[in-house]
């Protein structure tokens, strides 16, 4: 036998395929968890209070039963308008006296009192995407308003049933909140028993409306006290949409047999906070499913939009790190053995590698490119260091052919190439330094040393260069550097938006390469000797200065760079003014020996 679909499953389901069809009916459960209490809580405590000045000693009674004592002492029926009005019958006077329980304190606002729930804040955000467009309320307070509010949303509110007449027609209001029982302001409102088994007309005319052609949300109501409101959905004639009710709040003799008269559904929560917030998440889980697949240039629209807007940091961080997870997967999956391997099955490896890192790609350089202030850089170190663990962790009990293992780390290396040569062309050397020494990764499995970025997607432990020399694209020629040959082309089909000049890519591929290198010869010293990387091969074939064949043509440009720029973060590395010089000086000798190592 099947299992029957869950409540929220089909509601959600229902809600994505036809926005705005249902409304929300709202009760005190979904306000009490803010701390918020009714407006017979209001009553009962006004009372009290009464009850201390004039009779001390039947302050329990008062507490036990108001409208007893309030018969007893006063000889009228107990109202919450009535009380109001005796206590403070002016509005500067009532706003005082029931500030206290309806708007909080300083404090209580640092700590979430008497503010929008969770609850809330998820339906808001409901209204925000058009799911929702009608809430009923019976709670007295402003925390709905103030939500919608939050994200945008400026409601029609109507509490009071003359204001019916001239309200907007629910299908124009962007969102309307029906505050059945006023609001705690106003002396119209509704609490006590007689009050809320008697709607105006114009409350019966307009929820009858809303009850005929609105699928229904009940949460945080018992459907015990408002007899009025109960009658209403009784007769109801609307059979479209079936009714769905918190399972807290739907426990009442009422509420179970308003929920079985309109064929409901009881969705398993222990409140507001909880439904709606899992509502909201499963209604996001459908439209990801439903939109087409995001193209490159959609997504690169979409960051420029999030990048400088600080309310969608979590837009941003959830489109960049979707992409990187589309490539982690891509690494997961990647053959780890191809029978006969050659040059032909390793360059289409990596070129499946290149073309499913793409977008990351473009979004990471494009990011990159216009955060010139660095307020993303943990995001894009957080996309490094995901590569990196994807490309370093083992897949035990199958065969492994080592430049297959390797190339899993070719995203990673990409990603650091493309961003490297961003960051070196826009100025950004502080991104390129963490990105190399604080982004931290693992070698042998991932399970035995821990080295930074630079040392860990270095060119020879994610490439071979005799392997790379043999790949089909180069038409049977060889390089004398053939991993900055392969990482210069295809970085540059990533670049060549950003950098459409040939020349001025060329010279901050170099500079970024001359850059990795001063990174490597720094890093080597920290770890022990065995698994210590070489320099790297940073230097191409023309990159040597005319004037002092023992200097980089990339060392001029470097030093031409620091000359131009403040606080330069590398006179800090290389250990300060003094050190600095002769650092470049000695980092010479390395890569000229580096240089005839690779011509031999």
């Amino acid at each position: 036998m099947s299992n029957p679909l869950s409540p929220l499953a089909m509601l959600a389901t229902s809600m994505q395929a036809q926005p705005g069809v249902y409304a929300l009916l709202l009760g005190s459960g979904v306000s009490t968890g803010a701390s918020v209490p009714t407006g017979w809580g209001v009553v009962t405590e006004l009372v009290r209070r009464i009850a201390a000045v004039e009779d001390p000693e039947s302050i329990e009674d008062a507490a036990g039963d108001p409208e007893k004592w309030w018969h007893e002492h006063h000889g009228e029926p107990l109202g919450y308008s009535s009380l109001l009005e005796s206590l403070a019958p002016t509005p500067a006077a009532r706003q005082g006296l029931l500030a206290d329980f309806f708007e909080p304190s300083d404090e209580e606002r640092e700590r979430g009192i008497k503010t929008p729930s969770k609850g809330h804040l998820a339906i808001a955000e409901l209204v925000k995407r058009g799911t929702v467009k009608v809430i009923i309320t019976t709670n007295f307070d402003r925390l709905m308003e103030q939500a919608l509010d939050a994200v945008g949303i400026a409601p029609q509110v109507i509490a009071r049933p003359e204001a019916v007449n001239g309200m907007k027609p629910l299908v124009h209001a962007p969102a309307t909140v029906i505050k059945v029982h006023g609001d705690y302001l106003d002396l119209g409102s509704r609490n006590t028993p007689s009050e809320l088994d008697l709607y105006p007309d114009e409350w019966l005319t307009l929820l009858a409306r809303v009850l005929d052609e609105y699928g229904l949300i009940v949460s945080g109501w018992s459907a015990e006290w408002d007899t009025a409101l109960v009658r209403l959905i009784e007769s109801a004639p609307n059979r479209r949409y079936p009714m769905y009710w918190d399972a807290r709040s739907g426990k009442s003799l009422n509420a179970q047999k308003l929920i079985a008269a309109r064929s409901g559904q009881t969705v398993p929560a222990t409140g507001a906070d909880e439904m709606f917030s899992e509502l909201f998440s499963a209604l996001e889980a459908l439209d990801r499913l439903a939109e087409p697949p995001l193209t490159t240039a959609m997504a690169v629209a979409r960051l420029k939009r999030y990048l400088p807007d600080p309310v969608r940091r979590i837009d941003l961080h959830d489109l960049v790190m979707e992409a990187a997870n589309k490539v982690v997967e891509g690494v997961r999956h990647q053959p780890l053995s191809i029978d006969r391997l050659d040059g032909a099955g390793l360059q289409g490896v990596l070129t499946a590698n290149r073309e499913m890192s793409r977008q990351l790609c473009a979004l990471l350089v494009t990011g990159v490119w216009h955060d010139l202030d660095g307020d993303h850089d943990r995001l894009w170190m957080d996309v490094l260091e995901h590569l990196i663990a994807a490309g370093t962790t083992a897949r035990m009990g199958i065969p492994v052919q080592q430049p297959l293992q390797q190339a899993r780390l070719y995203p990673a290396l990409l990603v650091q190439t493309a961003v490297g040569v961003v960051a070196t062309r826009r100025g950004r050397d502080a991104l390129l330094i963490k990105l190399a020494t604080e982004v931290m990764g693992s070698v042998d499995g991932g399970v035995k040393i821990r080295l930074p970025a630079c040392q860990v997607v270095h060119p020879y432990r994610v490439l071979d260069k005799d392997w790379v020399n043999a790949l089909p694209r180069w038409n049977g020629g060889t390089w004398t550097y053939p991993l900055s040959h392969l990482l210069k082309a295809d970085a540059h089909t990533i670049l060549a938006d950003l950098i459409p000049e040939d020349t001025d890519y060329v010279d901050n591929f170099h500079g970024y390469e001359y850059r990795m290198s001063l990174l490597h010869e720094a890093t080597n010293a920290t770890y022990s000797e065995g698994y210590r990387a070489m320099p790297g091969e940073y230097v191409g074939e023309r990159a040597w200065s005319w004037d002092n064949r023992n200097q980089p043509l990339a060392e001029v440009d470097f030093r031409d760079s620091g000359a131009r720029a403040t606080d330069w973060p590398w006179v800090r590395l290389l250990g300060g003014v003094d050190a600095f010089d002769q650092a470049l000086i000695e980092h010479r000798s390395v890569l000229e020996n580096f240089k005839y190592h690779n011509i031999r």
